[in-house]
Parts: C-alpha cells; sequence; structure tokens
C-alpha cells in the first residue's frame, strides 16, 4: 500500500462522455466507465465507440485513471491496448477458465473480476488467483442479493468476507465495498462504509459525486488510528522482534506492517 492508495472509484455511464470527462476531474480516485448495466441495450455500440474515443485522447496527469466494465467480448477487443485504459472490470464471471479467455483476447491489461452470483462466490479464490493480469476483485451485490434471494444487507456478509479472504489469500489487494444505491442517504453510506471497512474492504465505488467525500473519510485512518499506529512504528524501532507496549499491547511484526500500512493511507495524497 502507498500514499497513492485509490478510495474512491465513480461509475459513469458509458454513453455519456461528457459526464465521464466531468468526472475524471471530479476527485474521484478511479473513473469507471461502464459499459453494461448502466446504458440501454440499442445505446450500447454507441458507448463503445464513445470509450474507444476518451481512450485514445492524451490525458492530463491531473484527470483519475479510467477502468472500463465491459458488457460483451466485442468491447474488450474495442479497448485492449488503448492507451488510456488502466483496467478492465468483468461482470458476472463465475469460474477461471473466463478470466483465463479475457486475459488472451487482452494481453497485459489489468483485469478486475466481479462476483454477482453464488456461483462466483463459491469459486472465490480460484478466480482471484486464475491468472496474473488479475489484479483484484469485487462484489456485484445488486445481482447477488437477486441470486440469493437475500432481503437483509447483513446476508451479503458471509459472501462479502469470503470475497476478503479470497483476495488476500491470492495476494491481491483488499477488495472496493460495492455501490451504495441511495445517493440522498449519507448517513446510511457511511453506516454502511464503517461495516464494510471492518469486514476487510478498503474504498468504495460510488454513483454520484456527493458520495466520494463520504467514502474518503470512512476508509481514511482516524486521528486515534494514526496515533496508535504512529507509537507501535516507533516502538519497533527501537526493539526488534515481539514486545510489550506500556499499555500491555503486545506488537509483532504482523502488527508492525498493518501499523506502516496505516500510517501510508493516513498520508495518502499529502
Amino acid at each position: 500500500m502507498t500514499a497513492e492508495t485509490p478510495l474512491t472509484w465513480l461509475y459513469v455511464p458509458g454513453d455519456r462522455p461528457d459526464v465521464v470527462r466531468k468526472a475524471r476531474g471530479s476527485g474521484a480516485d478511479v473513473v469507471i466507465v461502464d459499459l453494461e448495466d448502466a446504458v440501454a441495450p440499442d445505446r450500447k455500440e454507441y458507448a463503445r465507440s464513445a470509450a474507444v474515443e476518451l481512450l485514445c485522447e492524451p490525458a492530463s496527469p491531473t484527470t483519475a485513471p479510467v477502468h472500463v466494465r465491459v458488457h460483451t467480448e466485442a468491447d474488450v477487443l474495442a479497448l485492449a491496448g488503448l492507451p488510456g485504459l488502466a483496467e478492465l472490470r468483468l461482470p458476472k464471471i463465475t469460474h477461471a477458465a473466463s478470466v483465463h479467455h479475457i486475459a488472451a483476447l487482452a494481453p497485459g491489461v489489468p483485469l478486475c473480476p466481479l462476483l454477482e452470483s453464488a456461483l462466483g462466490i463459491e469459486h472465490a479464490y480460484t478466480v482471484a488467483s486464475a491468472h496474473p493480469q488479475v489484479r483484484s476483485i469485487g462484489l456485484g451485490e445488486a445481482d447477488l442479493r437477486a441470486d440469493l434471494g437475500v432481503r437483509d444487507d447483513a446476508g451479503l456478509d458471509w459472501s462479502r468476507s469470503r470475497v476478503v479472504v479470497a483476495a488476500r489469500a491470492a495476494g491481491l489487494a483488499p477488495p472496493t465495498q460495492s455501490v451504495f444505491p441511495d445517493v440522498l442517504d449519507l448517513d446510511g453510506l457511511w453506516a454502511s462504509c464503517a461495516h464494510g471497512r471492518a469486514l476487510g474492504f478498503l474504498g468504495r465505488a460510488a454513483i454520484h459525486p456527493r458520495q466520494l467525500p463520504v467514502i474518503e473519510r470512512a476508509f481514511r485512518p482516524t486521528p486515534q488510528e494514526v496515533e496508535a499506529a504512529q507509537e507501535i512504528v516507533e516502538a519497533a524501532r527501537e526493539q526488534a522482534g515481539a514486545l510489550a507496549l506500556p499499555d500491555g499491547r503486545f506488537v509483532d511484526a504482523a502488527v508492525v506492517a498493518q501499523a506502516h500500512r496505516t500510517l501510508a493511507l493516513a498520508g495518502r495524497g499529502r
């Protein structure tokens, strides 16, 4: 984890190139051009051509990188190799074979498979470890909720934890939380982010710019967490190996590593 660790991803419909360009200056760490659910069937081809045009444009160093959630194999073939493409997000992945197929169509392009069904969750680790081009995995909670017949949000927690564990076991970055669908309920978004952070997610996708500051604050370490991490790092400098702090907390190498990650995240963007 570095000071550049992203925390906010903003979804934008691919058939609204004017909105996509505006989103790149919205403050989001990453902009996700959506060619799938956010685009009507009769607008899919236009959305693809608009995405190709956007990704061929020179990018300013101050604009957010662009990921694309694809809809079809034709999208992958059209986008692979374009200079402005940072990552492909692959919806409704259920098997490692699908990842290998896309990787062959888009060699060298970072991939993020999205698990959106019970079968996808069951294969979480094999998908996460399927190919070196897989840089992250994520959940598509709307489809997963429908597939499982879950009404209460807590019904998704086992699947969420499964994805967090699979990502870690595969050596990937912590997954980002799925979108919070109510763009007006910022208190609800905050509480949901706090819960997701407790489960091991890092950062979150948004569907409106007003959600970005809430997500940013929710996933940054608190002043108390930063202070505790600084104390641990300083103590580790003075004494190698396991040690006990004055307040009784036991510190070993794993705790020190977590403290360094906390400080790196706290310094993000400074």
